[in-house]
Formats: structure tokens, C-alpha cells, sequence
């Protein structure tokens, strides 16, 4: 059900690949609310994916863009104001990828061109998305960026690997950077902190079924889905949060803030008869 949130706002939406996809997700709702946007992703992802189905879907362009490269960010900020009309209100950075997840080498083991690598794409490309946008002034005042994080960035989850170090950056420039875009241009930058969600690439992460299975039992409101995530966003696209900037927000059913539930509690105990 669309209220019109995003009524005549217009963006960017970064890392769709296909319906399991957060971004995939939130392009519905923004769409739903009556957003305009230009997608975007790698070229290499965009064969694996299915992105013209959701450009058809939602009258949308996609301009290809290497998120890593200052070329084709500038190109694609250039190109979206072009297709849009006019400065964006609202950019979604949902780009994640580790080299050393992929390949099976272990946080103790790594690869570092991989993890560099790895490092580029998951967080240094938020830096270098926002340096782009401030550069050219493209956002619109109270404009809105928001980059999807996870709590291994504050906690350990050993199969996570090098992901959480990536993760732990990424919100450290969501906050340097949301400063800055706050201070000169009335823009507001945050992250979303979100549950294990069942996406193509958390999928790549080991032991991820457990994983997931776990959180549900020490969540209470159990684990946020993709949708959620995506309703989310929307709120932090819309005028309802103008004031809402360098925070990371965590949207996970409450595991954040939960010791131990009674479900964990439960099975320990089971274990142990």
C-alpha cells in the first residue's frame, strides 16, 4: 500500500540483482510511493541478474556503473540528473562483496589483493559515491543517502571474515561524511543495520542457514525480511526524517539489544540432557 511518501523524489538505487535483492525490494516501494529512479550496478553483476525486469517493472533507466571507479560514478550521477530531470533527493547503497568469502580463504588465512579488493567494493565505493555527489552538488537539500550495514561491524561473527571489517568502515564514512553533507548541504547520510536476510550474497557466507535460524530465536519481533528493510528505507527516503542523520539504524527484530532469549535458553538446555 503506497502513501505517497516519495511523491516526486528522485534517485539512484545501487546493487539490485534480482528479487531476493534488498534494493530490488525497495525499488518496488519507492516506486510504490511514488519515487523515480535510475538503477544501477557492476556490468559483470548485471549478467547475472535480472535488472531489466525490475526497470520494466518500474519505468525505470539503468545507467551501468562500476561503483569503484570515479568514471563511471561521475558518468552515472551525470546521466541519472539528465533521465530525472534535476538533482536527486534520495541514493541507496546496497553493495557488498568479499573475494575471501567467495573463494573459502579464512579470516586468518587472507588474501589481501582480495581483501582490498573486497574493501574497494563493500565500503571505500560509499566514500567515493557521496565524494561524487557532493562534488557536482547533485543532491537535493534534506536529500537522503543510505548505505545497508551489518552488526558485524560491532561484534564478532566468525564466519563473516573480512565482510565485517568492510562493514565496520562503511559506517565510520556513513558518519564522517554524513557531517560534512550535513553541515554544507542539508543532506543526510545513514546506515541500516539489518538482520540476516536471505539475499544471494549473504547466502554466500558459510554456516549462513544456522545463522539465520539463530537470530530468529533471539529476536524478539524475529528476523527483519527484505521487505522490512525496504519499508524502512522508504522512511528514511521521506520528509519524516529530515532530522535523522550519521546514525546506523538497526533494523533486526531486537537481536541487537537481546542477551539471551528463552528459545536459545531452551535448546542449550536440550543439549544438555
Amino acid at each position: 500500500m503506497g502513501y505517497n511518501l516519495l511523491k516526486g523524489k528522485k534517485g539512484i538505487i545501487f546493487g539490485a540483482l534480482d528479487a531476493n535483492s534488498i534494493a530490488w525490494k525497495t525499488a518496488e516501494r519507492v516506486h510504490e510511493e511514488g519515487g523515480e529512479f535510475v538503477l544501477t550496478n557492476a556490468p559483470i553483476a548485471m549478467r547475472m541478474g535480472a535488472l531489466n525486469t525490475l526497470a520494466e517493472q518500474t519505468g525505470s533507466e539503468i545507467v551501468p556503473a562500476d561503483a569503484t571507479s570515479i568514471e563511471d560514478l561521475e558518468n552515472l550521477v551525470e546521466k541519472a540528473q539528465e533521465i530525472l530531470g534535476g538533482k536527486l533527493d534520495f541514493v541507496l547503497h546496497s553493495i557488498g562483496m568479499s573475494v575471501n568469502v567467495r573463494k573459502g580463504r579464512a579470516y586468518t588465512d587472507q588474501n589481501y589483493a582480495w581483501t582490498e579488493k573486497g574493501w574497494d567494493v563493500s565500503a571505500v565505493s560509499f566514500h567515493k559515491t557521496m565524494q561524487t555527489l557532493y562534488k557536482k552538488d547533485a543532491m537535493n537539500e534534506w536529500g537522503s543517502i543510505v548505505g545497508l550495514t551489518y552488526m558485524a561491524a560491532q561484534r564478532v561473527f566468525p564466519d563473516y571474515n573480512d565482510m565485517a571489517d568492510n562493514k565496520a568502515f562503511l559506517e565510520s564514512i556513513a558518519r564522517s561524511f554524513g557531517y560534512h553533507f550535513g553541515k554544507e548541504k542539508n543532506v543526510r547520510v545513514n546506515t541500516i543495520s539489518q538482520s540476516p536476510t536471505p539475499t544471494t550474497a549473504g547466502q554466500g557466507v558459510k554456516g549462513f542457514d544456522g545463522f539465520i535460524a539463530f537470530a530468529e530465536k533471539m529476536s524478539p519481533l524475529g528476523n527483519a525480511t527484505a521487505q522490512d528493510c525496504a519499508d524502512y528505507t522508504v522512511t528514511l527516503f521521506s520528509d519524516l526524517t529530515k532530522r535523522v542523520t550519521m546514525q546506523n539504524l538497526y533494523n533486526d527484530g531486537g537481536f541487537s539489544n537481546t542477551g539471551v532469549s528463552r528459545e536459545v535458553m531452551d535448546a542449550f538446555v536440550k543439549d544438555q540432557e
